[in-house]
């Protein structure tokens, strides 16, 4: 039998630390990210979810286990999560640092809490206990900077370093975490890794400062150099096309491809319609509402945009807002609630 880890966890510094860690320490891992509050819930019901799929394929030959580390669970959450993966056959383990799950911790075996450290070094600990993982201490200094800038020990020498970490990544805004989760981490650990590789340099903090934009830019290119905006605008487009039948929402006959705060519609829909000649539109739609529209004279999306949003513009670039919008963290409700109101509205 092997261990298959789902790993849940914050979207900070330290909740992406925990998963630069996993990463490293096991083969067989998925992992998910969620913001405090509904989308823990939500981000679970897809794990449940996804170990049933892999039940089902794998039978008896994968041990899942379940790790939450950076999230406080509410009691409530915890009964229901533990619930569920007892019915799958699936083993639980929450790591975190914040005083306010203590009456879970007190509640559940699997909850493991200690405020004087932050999460990263609590699964640092972890790993290092149940798994024998970095007996060598490669990451023994990473860590202790994600620890210093988290719990805010201002006297610690690592202090600085990890602040130009909590920023690196809080900063990482390049690719949508709802549209594309695991390209989106990818991303993030990389720049913890690239912070790793740094650490031992003269003036560090000012050399990964320094550096930041060379590294993005260094994830992002693929063959031939550019602006860091267009080598991003290139690299989401690309993710656009190669996932446009998930993507896929209609419009009068009309095909389309519908992104969800995307952004810069301008350069990634434009190019989007180059790369994508049997579509009619692009649609990018943010968290309240906003939608832009381009296509490449295949529809009068000025047209479309007035009758879906009350909006307008040009026949290949217009805009409007979609009334009452329902925003999610999933995104096939996303589009699904685009697509309803979209059929609702032409049916009307």
């Amino acid at each position: 039998m092997t261990q298959h880890i789902y790993h849940l966890s914050h979207i900070d510094l330290d909740g992406y630390g925990c998963q630069y860690l996993t990463s490293k320490c096991f083969d067989r891992i998925e992992c998910y990210n969620a913001n405090y509050g509904p989308e823990v819930t939500a981000r679970l019901a897809e794990i449940v979810k996804k170990i049933e799929q892999d039940k089902f394929v794998h039978g008896d030959d994968i041990e899942p286990l379940v790790l939450i580390t950076d999230l406080n669970l509410t009691t409530k959450e915890g009964n229901w999560i533990e619930k569920e993966l007892v019915r799958i056959g699936a083993k639980l383990q929450l790591l975190d640092h914040h005083a306010t799950g203590k009456a879970a911790a007190e509640r559940f075996a699997w909850y493991t809490l200690d405020t004087s450290k932050c999460a990263t070094l609590i699964t640092y600990e972890w790993l290092q206990k149940h798994y024998a993982f970095d007996k060598e201490h490669h990451y023994a200094q990473v860590v202790k900077a994600i620890n210093a800038i988290d719990i805010w020990l201002s006297d610690d020498p690592l202090f600085e370093y990890g602040k130009v970490m909590l920023g690196m990544i809080s900063g990482a805004r390049e690719i949508n975490r709802i549209l594309f989760p695991a390209e989106d981490r990818a991303f993030k650990l990389s720049l913890i890794e690239a912070a790793k590789e740094r650490m031992d340099r003269e003036n560090a903090p000012i050399v990964l400062d320094n550096d930041l934009h060379q590294i993005k830019k260094a994830f992002f290119k693929q063959k031939d150099d550019n602006t860091k905006d267009n080598l991003v605008a290139f690299f989401v487009t690309d993710l656009l096309t190669q996932d446009r039948q998930r993507l896929t929402i209609h419009y009068k006959g009309y095909k389309g491809i519908l992104g969800y705060n995307v952004g810069n519609a301008s350069i990634i829909g434009n190019a989007c319609m180059v790369n994508n000649p049997d579509y009619d539109f692009y649609m990018d739609v943010n968290f309240r509402g906003n939608f832009s529209l381009r296509s490449n004279n295949k529809l009068d999306v000025s047209a479309m945009a007035a009758h879906i949003g009350n909006g307008g513009g040009h026949p290949n670039a217009s805009g409007g807002k979609i009334e009452g919008y329902k925003d999610s963290f999933v995104y096939a409700d996303v589009r699904k609630f685009i697509q309803d109101y979209i059929d609702k509205k032409t049916d009307g």
